[in-house]
């Protein structure tokens, strides 16, 4: 009889497992490519430029933060399960895409392309298609999340977020097992055939978890009523809300910008040899797990309490990287210890908070609207860390980062005063 209780509370989260096995399938559909990119077979398949294989890459990735918005607005009108299912069917028909070999030797009338074959034109198409489905997923998750665990909504995410981040380890070592056993395209095989199982069980199990109100905006009947666009950024005109896009802004900013030049800083600007700054920068992804912890302890202590926390500790982990300067492996990975565990902390609660702040009828499209723009100050962040270290070095880039983190505990701390707290 215990057992069977335990079972039936587990049962709950059924829709939170299988919401965080898509997003995990979502970033491994990504972050699988940079790997690929770097095996013989690959590159030889296609006989393209890395100019070339980069800017692939590039379009997918434009196409996955084009759908922030859309997908959340339609998850204010249609259900956010429809939209996780119908993510996931396409992420896996690109997949299913990507999976089929096509021969080298066909040629392509495209000199843009550098006489790049049909099968890259595949892998094209397949790219943008996962870039378009996945790009579906988070914003509309969130809110299915939050709707249906609304007491534990943090913890939610929290599981959510260190879930995806696991793919990031999956990816590496799933191309050197297909590798072994196959080629890369069995890999995409195998990835379609799981994103069409689990959109498959997520159509049939989460509806049951869902609120009401999530079912009748998938009936037609959504509260939303068919919001525009410009009753979305009217959102901005909300001090709280405006102040704390800032937040989100300036940690995007520092975050992207520190993960995308960390192992060079750490040679060049610290002194360390190439394969401990490599260890040091998976130490950077190894702290996901305090997600968990911190997600869960915003349910409890109040959101904006760990959102001051977790972006502090990471200022002051980014500010103690500079001021150690060539201090040792040990002292600087303390430092990084410290930013990697503040800014993955910060990602659930992030969430969570939008989710209370962003009335109810507009969660999806709204909180859309915030990752498009968080995804920009992102992309835009590697582009000025590389062109400051270019002018001067990484420790002013760095000092660049450093500040715009600061400025994100300033404007946390602004939040909290027009939110009362």
């Amino acid at each position: 009889m215990g057992t069977t209780a335990r079972l039936r509370r587990l049962a709950v989260y059924d829709a939170l497992a299988l919401t965080a096995l898509v997003w995990f399938l979502a970033k491994f559909l990504r972050y699988v490519l940079p790997p690929l990119f770097a095996t013989a077979s690959f590159r030889a398949e296609f006989g393209v430029s890395n100019a070339v294989l980069g800017a692939a890459y590039t379009a997918m990735m434009v196409v996955y933060a084009l759908m922030q918005f859309p997908s959340g607005a339609l998850a204010d009108r249609l259900g956010a399960t429809r939209v996780v299912v119908g993510g996931a069917l396409v992420a896996a028909g690109g997949a299913l895409v990507l999976a089929v070999p096509v021969p080298g030797d066909v040629p392509v009338a495209l000199p843009a392309l550098g006489g790049a074959s049909a099968g890259f034109l595949l892998l094209v198409a397949g790219l943008l298609l996962v870039g378009l489905g996945t790009g579906a997923h988070k914003t509309a998750a969130v809110r299915l999340l939050s709707r249906t665990y609304p007491a534990r909504t943090g913890r939610a995410l929290g599981v959510l977020d260190t879930v995806g981040a696991l793919s990031g380890v999956a990816a590496g070592a799933a191309v050197v097992f297909f590798a072994d056993v196959a080629d890369w395209h069995a890999l995409y095989l195998a990835a379609g055939v799981a994103g069409i199982g689990l959109a498959v069980a997520v159509a049939l199990r989460v509806p049951r978890r869902v609120p009401d109100v999530d079912r009748e905006a998938g009936s037609g009947g959504g509260e939303s009523g068919g919001a525009g666009v410009r009753t979305y950024l009217a959102l901005f005109g909300r001090p709280r809300f405006a102040a704390f896009v800032g937040v989100t802004l300036c940690v995007a900013f520092a975050y992207n910008g520190a993960v995308a030049f960390l192992p060079l800083y750490l040679t060049e600007q610290a002194g360390l040899a190439p394969a401990t700054a490599s260890f040091l920068y998976s130490v950077l992804f190894a702290v996901s797990f305090v997600q968990l912890v911190t997600g869960d302890l915003s349910d409890r202590v109040g959101r904006l309490s760990v959102l001051g926390g977790t972006t502090a500790l990471a200022a002051v982990g980014l500010v103690a990287l500079l001021a150690v300067g060539t201090a040792g492996p040990v002292v600087l990975g303390a430092t990084i210890v410290a930013f990697g565990a503040g800014g993955h902390g910060y990602r659930p609660v992030r969430a969570a908070y939008l989710t209370e702040v962003i009335p109810d009828d507009l969660a999806g499209g709204g909180l859309g609207v915030v990752r498009t723009v968080l995804m920009i100050a992102g992309a835009v962040a590697p582009a000025v860390v590389g062109a400051v270290a270019d002018a001067t070095d990484f420790g002013v880039a760095f000092a660049v980062l450093a500040a715009a983190m600061v400025g994100a505990v300033a404007l946390t701390a602004l939040t909290a005063v027009l939110d009362g707290e």
